[in-house]
């Protein structure tokens, strides 16, 4: 009858590899935290600069920005009756020599194919729409990702007196009316969305 040998741990070898372990997981952990805290504030700075240049992207007659309060855009969201609130991210007042010359809104309508659509929407003081750029989507390459293109250049020149419509054909001239993205018209209502909150947004601010 064969006997089976008892397998022998050594208990100081197994203590001493998780040690190490250990050690190095430490050490990978602090050397994260460093680099996070050293580049905190680049990363930062990094997009403060975007957000700027945006912003004078769509509004290009202004020179320099004002940031509307928070508690300001909140009261601005309960006054144009919106359902979410939230998706009423930032106010803008874009100046010229100290002049207001338009508003620049961020949106972020969480009614895209694949989420949250952030849109960013300058208008003139005259109610015109001065230009818009998607700052962060999910959406699928190819199809939703088009608004990121020439498409979103159709905003640009609509009035803010009314509400855009999103139209599977081709839009009218000189209407409030948004062709859409072939195929991604889920994005382009999400995009339109955005776009119509900033056109309230202005019409509070502008009275």
């Amino acid at each position: 009858m064969e006997t089976k040998e008892k397998v022998q741990i050594d208990w100081k070898v197994v203590f001493k590899l998780g040690f190490i372990l250990l050690l190095i997981s430490g050490v990978a952990a602090c050397c994260l935290a460093l680099t996070n805290y050293v580049t905190a504030g680049t990363i930062e700075e990094m997009n403060i600069k975007a957000n700027t240049v945006a912003r004078q992207e769509v509004l290009p007659e202004a020179t320099d920005f004002e940031e509307v309060p928070a508690e300001d855009v909140v009261k601005v969201a309960t006054e144009i009756g919106m359902e979410k609130p939230e998706e009423l991210l930032e106010i803008y007042a874009g100046k010229n020599g100290g002049e207001v010359v338009g508003y620049t809104v961020k949106t972020g309508p969480g009614s895209g194919f694949s989420g949250e659509v952030q849109v960013l929407t300058g208008i003139s003081t005259d109610g015109i729409i001065t230009g818009i750029t998607i700052i962060k989507h999910n959406e699928t390459p190819g199809l939703g990702a088009l608004a990121t293109g020439e498409w979103n250049d159709q905003f640009t020149g609509k009035s803010a007196t009314e509400e855009l419509i999103v139209v599977k054909g081709t839009a009218k001239e000189d209407s409030n009316e948004i062709q859409a993205i072939t195929g991604s018209t889920i994005t382009s209502k999400a995009v339109t969305a955005g776009v119509n909150i900033s056109i309230e947004v202005y019409q509070i601010m502008s009275k």
